[in-house]
């Protein structure tokens, strides 16, 4: 993540938030898009590394390079098995220390609707790709296909006003919008921008498989969470709860999970 706004405090706990289901949009993502310029491949805003592990899964005749701000992110990803041979780097997407037109492509996985200026970053992307190289970029559909968070949002809302402004604040992002990262691309100078969607599932073991990890405090959602008042978070969980079981017992889950993913090609650079 590269927003000092995220918290990103904890590798191992952001994996159980929810880096364990972004990496089953990076292997979507790695199977349906393929470099169209030769040269190592560029993960923007990496966090724990699910984008260069899928990428060096798909691509391992190609060098993978990982950048973020969050250290913590960045020391969970460099000791992933999957990730062996990834170079992890700490750097801002903002403002990129490669040359110009130092790789073949370059992907930003759930991570430009956290940054200050995604525009920028998205440019600074496109500067250091070579033309005809291939930018890739996904983020969730907070608003219509991310039914964790709907979940969560709009239960709390009922209850917490500051559940409702966080909740507005994070699905009225542009980049939430469907044209939003599409639209991004385009102001970014690619040619040949589409649109896609993938859906994959998240698979809860059960209730305490969905809330425990939000307490740990990582990103919007788990920072609302952990930072709530006790009394205030276990009315908010008892309504959570009872959304989650829906009038089931406790048991296993699946949530269906949607990301929007825009790709486009970098024709010349000015």
């Amino acid at each position: 993540m590269t927003s000092s706004s995220y918290q990103a405090s904890d590798g191992a706990a952001y994996e159980g938030f929810i880096g364990r289901w972004s990496r089953r949009v990076a292997d979507r993502i790695a199977e349906m898009v393929a470099p169209t310029a030769e040269g190592g491949l560029l993960d923007v805003g990496c966090g724990t590394g699910s984008m260069a592990a899928a990428l060096r899964a798909a691509h391992p005749d190609r060098a993978v390079t990982g950048i973020d701000v969050a250290e913590p992110y960045l020391a969970h990803a460099r000791g992933r098995p999957d990730c062996a041979g990834v170079s992890f780097l700490r750097q801002d997407a903002m403002a990129l220390g490669f040359a110009d037109r130092s790789f073949g492509g370059a992907y930003a996985l759930i991570a430009l609707n956290f940054m200050p200026d995604p525009l920028r970053a998205a440019r600074e992307m496109v500067r250091t790709t070579r033309p005809g190289g291939t930018l890739v970029a996904a983020a969730w559909d907070f608003r219509g296909g991310l039914v964790y968070q709907r979940l969560l949002w709009d239960t709390a809302a009922g209850i917490d006003p500051a559940a409702a402004a966080t909740r507005d604040k994070i699905f009225s992002n542009p980049l939430a919008k469907p044209d939003g990262m599409r639209d991004l691309w385009q102001a970014a100078g690619l040619r040949d921008v589409a649109r896609h969607s993938v859906t994959v599932r998240m698979d809860f073991a059960g209730w305490d498989d969905y809330w425990q990890p939000l307490l740990a405090g990582q990103g919007p959602v788990g920072s609302y969470v952990a930072g709530l008042e006790p009394a205030l978070r276990a009315r908010v969980a008892e309504a959570v709860r009872a959304a989650f079981l829906s009038g089931d017992a406790d048991g296993p889950r699946s949530l269906a999970a949607t990301s929007w993913v825009v790709t486009g090609i970098v024709s010349h650079h000015e």
